[in-house]
């Protein structure tokens, strides 16, 4: 199991009948390209490329990552991200105080993507709003998991790999629902309903 270190009625209208229909035969509309601007700009990121917008039942939550500092996370991440790997996937390790944990396909925290990363520890403190990768004991074994800190957590710093920072929409990290007390483990855990790069919106 991937683990971290814890410290302490109007009028009802019937619907077409659009069940057989293939997706080939459905009409996309596709976004013009100031369109497009308008909502990138709305998520006000410095960088659309290294910006990550992940969508909760609550709300939008923006990452800005970095780079500099994690490149070979950074680059995995955004990977994953474009193959559609996180959506659906569970916040299953919710600690009140201390983070929010979720990327694991198997939804217990001892799942991943198949592709474990070299450690890039930095010296980015794990402070509130920080996204950090979730890892077992060993330091290259980070995958896919990652998790979002809800206080500072100093005793984690150096010990995994930070590669971003939420920029907006924290309080809607804080409204996950929280696990039990002993391990975090969440029942009927929230979901991560989509992660973008918000240059592809």
């Amino acid at each position: 199991m991937t683990d971290l270190l814890e410290k302490k009625e109007t009028k009802t209208i019937s619907k077409p009948n659009t069940k057989n229909i293939e997706n080939k035969e459905t009409k996309k509309i596709g976004m013009s390209e100031t369109r497009a601007k308008k909502i990138k700009h709305s998520y006000n990121v410095k960088d659309a490329e290294n910006s990550l917008l992940l969508r909760t039942k609550y709300g939008d939550v923006v990452i800005e990552v970095l780079p500099d500092v994690a490149p070979n996370h950074v680059a995995r991440i955004k990977e994953l991200v474009r193959e559609g790997f996180y959506n659906g996937l569970k916040f299953h390790r919710v600690i009140e105080g201390f983070m929010a944990q979720g990327g694991c396909p198997r939804g217990d925290g001892t799942g991943g993507s198949g592709k474990k990363l070299k450690a890039e520890f930095n010296r980015v403190p794990h402070k509130r709003g920080v996204v950090s990768m979730a890892r077992s004991m060993m330091p290259d074994s980070a995958d896919s998991q990652f998790f979002i800190c809800y206080g500072d957590c100093p005793w984690l710093d150096g010990q995994y790999t930070v590669w971003g920072n939420v920029v907006s929409g924290m309080e809607y990290v804080d409204m996950l629902k929280k696990g039990r007390e002993s391990d975090g483990m969440v029942s009927e855990p929230d979901i991560i309903v989509s992660i973008s790069v918000i240059s592809d919106i």
